[in-house]
């Protein structure tokens, strides 16, 4: 597969066409990463709470709850415009893997794949 020329990505994505059967799939993907993403923040919460002794701790989380909703808004974008770069990105970290990917279009991949090695 040929990477797809980065500087002309962001107008080319918007221009991919998604198939039924792949929007199936990156659904499926998309919803298991934030479904795995959320119930991590649940477990670290309860686990802040748990500790709790004083007002500051409850502020400590407080702080932590919101920064964690901001990035998760800010990663996860079921936008097709951009989800191969959300695709991308949940590889870079260790959400997702390419395999998980498996039937989508070598047009879509190739985008994924770009973005993961950012």
């Amino acid at each position: 597969m040929t990477g797809p020329a980065m500087n002309d990505s962001p107008a080319l994505m918007r221009d991919l066409r998604w198939s039924p059967a792949e929007k199936a799939i990156a659904r499926k993907v998309f919803e298991s990463a934030l479904l795995q993403e959320l119930a991590a923040v649940v477990r670290e919460t309860k686990e802040m709470a748990a500790k709790i002794e004083q007002v500051g701790d409850v502020w400590d989380l407080e702080r932590y709850l919101t920064q964690r909703r901001h990035e998760i808004d800010r990663q996860y974008d079921y936008r097709y415009s951009v989800l191969a770069e959300v695709f991308g990105n949940l590889i870079r970290k260790g959400r997702i893997r390419e395999e998980d990917l498996r039937g989508l279009r070598d047009d879509k991949l190739d985008y994924v794949q770009a973005y993961a090695k950012f």
